[in-house]
């Protein structure tokens, strides 16, 4: 018996909330799979299928609570209520899941109703990780060392003047780590720490939940509506959905060359900024702004949230660069929730189908501007490829 669990059905990163709600309005019946991806090559011991299965069948008891409720209304009011409603009534059903092993090689796959599937990923990821830990003995640094660290990183990033947020869910070391980590970041003073991608978290803690939509969003569009269509559709659907609200346009599923031929006046105007996930940061930076120059629009009153594997080398280098021409802010996951002494896992998993009325699964593939996190059917990645004009 391990006691490796999730204590609460918020504790998931806010797009994925976000995402909900918009695909209960606009993709009630459409199913979609999710795969597992071991892009570090982890061994996972003997006996893990059972215990992700035991923390997976505890996942159909929780249950949004009356208390969960009002915050999110009262945070969010850009949800709708008839989704908290909903939300209300959701409960994890682990027969959407199949797990397996063989040898030191674990298979996740989730299949189902996208609205339902949908938030299945974020906690998969988590308890993988902490499984990961726990069952192979690892020892981490102590509590006082985890939060000394943190507290001299919110140190650095406030010497910086630059806003932060926690993302560090998916490949935290634990909930223990994730949650030393919160209560070091809000007990330090003077910090620029301005919230938590965690619903939990950040209804604990009292600050700001941070997210919009993800990638699987654009690659869903792709799936439903064809490449060329994916990024404008996406983009639209999602303005249909908030009006206004949760204004930061994720920019790199099929390469961010791609996107700015489609984030044209309107959605340049429209979203308040743009996320950074892949490739490199200054480059990325300079082709933002030269779009919102190029549309008229002064970059200053636009910003970009940088949350591509972040350290504070890499924050400060960023910063220096854009200080004065942009306005930035940065999402910290793995540093800040797995900097414990052992090697952070490289674990994701993504949207590999959906779908089509005829009952066949059409293939889902994400190009962002680092090849090496190119995923899905190969044939399907030479065909995004050439349709979007994408040279190597």
């Amino acid at each position: 018996m391990n006691d490796v669990r999730l204590n609460s059905i918020l504790d998931n990163d806010f797009y994925k909330i976000t995402m909900q709600n918009a695909v209960v309005k606009l993709f009630p019946n459409s199913i979609v799979k999710y795969e597992f991806i071991n892009r570090g090559k982890h061994h996972f011991p003997e006996g893990f299928d059972a215990a992700l299965k035991e923390a997976v069948n505890k996942m159909a008891e929780l249950k949004l609570t009356k208390d969960e409720k009002k915050f999110m209304a009262r945070t969010c009011p850009y949800i709708d209520l008839p989704y908290l409603d909903f939300l209300e009534g959701y409960h994890f059903d682990p027969s959407e899941v199949k797990i397996h092993q063989e040898g030191g090689d674990l298979s996740v796959v989730v299949e189902g109703l996208w609205y339902r599937t949908i938030l299945w990923e974020v906690p998969l990821l988590a308890l993988i990780s902490e499984l990961h830990y726990e069952m192979n003995h690892m020892e981490r640094d102590s509590n006082e060392v985890v939060m000394k660290r943190t507290v001299e990183k919110a140190d650095s990033l406030a010497r910086l003047g630059v806003t932060f947020a926690e993302f560090g869910t998916r490949r935290r070391h634990s909930y223990k780590v994730q949650n030393l980590v919160m209560e070091a970041l809000m007990h330090k003073k003077d910090s620029t720490f301005i919230g938590s991608s965690n619903v939990h978290f950040a209804m604990k803690y009292g600050v700001k939940p941070i997210g919009t939509h993800a990638h699987e969003w654009f690659m869903f569009h792709a799936a439903e509506y064809g490449f060329k269509m994916a990024n404008e559709l996406a983009l639209e659907h999602w303005v249909d959905v908030y009006r206004g609200d949760l204004g930061v346009a994720l920019s790199d599923t099929y390469t961010t060359d791609v996107f700015f031929q489609q984030f044209d006046k309107k959605f340049a105007k429209l979203f308040d900024g743009v996320r950074h996930d892949s490739g490199d940061p200054l480059e990325f930076a300079d082709k933002t702004i030269a779009h919102y120059q190029k549309n008229g629009i002064n970059p200053m009153f636009k910003y970009i949230i940088f949350s591509d594997a972040l350290n504070l080398e890499k924050v400060e280098e960023i910063t220096n660069y854009c200080r004065g021409k942009i306005g930035i802010s940065f999402g910290i996951g793995t540093n800040l929730t797995n900097d414990v002494g052992l090697k952070p896992m490289n674990i994701v998993m993504k949207l590999i189908g959906v779908q089509a009325p005829n009952k066949e699964w059409i293939p889902t593939v994400k190009l962002s501007d680092e090849h090496g996190k190119y995923t899905g059917d190969p044939k399907m990645i030479e065909l995004a490829k050439e349709f979007l004009r994408i040279k190597d």
